[in-house]
């Protein structure tokens, strides 16, 4: 049976590692968090005490960690996989974090030389998606490595997308993301326009389902954002500020105005300043509901 080690046992983490197990591999996990190494070995992991251990007993690695800091470290700092030994004897990598895509790719430009060969896979959708099998792969890297990793990428998102060289599939995740915050954006304030009217949130929801307006956002968050029900996240309002900061320096990087990513990053940056960071991002809702007109 073939062992995939998991580097970070968050939301992503460990829809990964439920797909994984459903699909019958191996699963280790290693998470700098004792509470969620704990967690992933309820859900039928084995744990590792390091990168370095977690990668002397997989065949893959799959990284779901927070950034592109953490990948950097996770590949070449220190206790890293590069550091830890011979990389070309190392497990190949499968990144599924979404990420600077200029920085992945200078990573991967860097790392590969050294032997370490790095498959990028940011998925599309939420946590609780990717775990019933709905997320979506956005592909970059090497064609023959991909192939060669199909039976993984099958258990993790059989729906995926090729996009080239390593850095397109972040640039489009990044795309994908900034559209899904958008539609979350507009569904918030509809529904607090609603609310702010005298209707109340969830049958408006369902009125907004059955029209013109329709999205897929209405399905995923409508009733946490009805309900006003965001303690149970799977998408935090953290990691949607995360790359709607990485989106919004992209732009910059392009000359692009991104008018509405920028309100959009304010009202989550207002999610922050009132504690709700580890929230599901469905509680944009809240953000606009604060905002009171003269």
């Amino acid at each position: 049976m073939a062992v995939i080690g998991i580097v970070g046992a968050g939301l992503m983490g460990m829809a990964c590692a439920r797909r994984l197990i459903g699909g019958g591999f191996g699963v280790v996990a290693f998470d700098v968090d004792p509470v969620k190494r704990a967690a992933a070995e309820k859900l039928g992991t084995r744990s590792a005490a390091s990168v370095a251990e977690l990668a002397a007993h997989s065949d893959t690695l799959v990284l779901a960690v927070f950034n592109t800091d953490q990948v950097e470290q996770v590949i070449e700092g220190q206790g890293g996989l590069i550091e830890a030994g011979d990389p070309s004897a190392s497990p190949p990598v499968i990144c599924v974090s979404t990420c600077d895509p200029d920085r992945l790719a200078a990573l991967a430009a860097r790392a590969g030389p050294r032997g370490a060969r790095i498959l990028e896979v940011p998925i599309s959708g939420t946590s609780r998606q990717v775990a019933d099998g709905a997320g979506v792969g956005l592909v970059g890297g090497d064609r023959a490595l991909m192939e060669r990793l199909a039976p993984v990428l099958d258990a993790i998102c059989k729906r995926r997308y090729y996009l080239g060289e390593v850095g397109n599939a972040s640039r489009a995740k990044l795309a994908v993301n900034l559209i899904l915050g958008l539609n979350r954006a507009a569904m918030a304030e509809g529904l607090v326009f609603a609310e702010r009217l005298g209707l109340d949130r969830e049958a408006l929801l369902e009125v907004a389902r059955g029209s013109a307006a329709y999205s897929q956002a209405m399905d995923v968050k409508g009733r946490l954002m009805a309900r006003r029900e965001f303690s149970d996240p799977q998408s935090r309002v953290d990691q949607s500020l995360k790359d709607f900061r990485l989106m919004l320096d992209q732009a910059r990087k392009k000359g692009q105005a991104l008018p509405f990513a920028e309100v959009y990053a304010r009202m989550l940056e207002d999610c922050i300043e009132h504690g709700e960071g580890e929230w599901d991002n469905a509680a944009i809702a809240e953000a606009i509901y604060r905002r009171r007109g003269n």
